[in-house]
This record gives structure tokens, sequence and C-alpha cells, in this order.
């Protein structure tokens, strides 16, 4: 309720949500709630453009397209986010990549 300058009063009517709103704004809610990590590749000077291809392609289950732009991208750029998602799925997927020797990080 809002106080105008000429004193009359403006009443807010509160509307129904339907069902289907009220699913998807809880939806919304649970979404935001569930943090997204990312496995982030740093570039190095032993990797060879085969070895991570295949890294992320046996680990990251990226497509050979997948695979070689993101290559592109830390050989080119440093770096650059190779997996999203949940930390508990990402965690197992950054040890293998740090156990082949791979400069990776999970933030």
């Amino acid at each position: 309720m809002g106080l105008h300058k000429s004193g009359t009063c403006q009443i807010v009517i509160p509307t129904k949500m339907s069902t289907k709103e009220k699913h998807q704004e809880e939806i919304d809610v649970l979404l935001q709630e569930v943090a997204q990590h990312e496995i982030v590749l740093h570039n190095d000077d032993v990797n060879t453009f085969e070895f991570v291809i295949d890294s992320l392609i046996s680990i990251c289950e990226h497509t050979l397209e997948q695979a070689e732009q993101c290559t592109m991208l830390v050989h080119y750029k440093g770096k650059c986010t190779v997996k999203t998602g949940e930390y508990d799925e990402l965690k197992p997927k950054c040890s293998k990549l740090l156990e082949l020797g791979l400069s990776a990080e999970l933030v």
C-alpha cells in the first residue's frame, strides 16, 4: 500500500499463482541452490595436443570437436573451462586429469 501526494491510498491485491507457476518457482530456487563448479584446464609445456584431446574425450566425455576446441583455447589463452557441474560429479574427473599429469583445478 502506498500513499500518493493527493492523499489517496493505493491498494495492491496479490494475484494467486497457479500450481504450475509455484512448481516452476520451486525449481528455480533449487537450481540456484545447487552450486555449479568448473574444471579449469591450464596450459603446460609438457603434454601434447593429442594427449590432451584424448584425455578430454575419455575423462570429460567431450566429442572430438569439443576436445580440440578446448585444447586450442588452453594453448592460446592459457586456460579453459572444460567441464561444469556439481562438485561431487567433477571431483573424480579432475583427479583423473591430475593423475595423467595435466594441470587442472576444480573451482
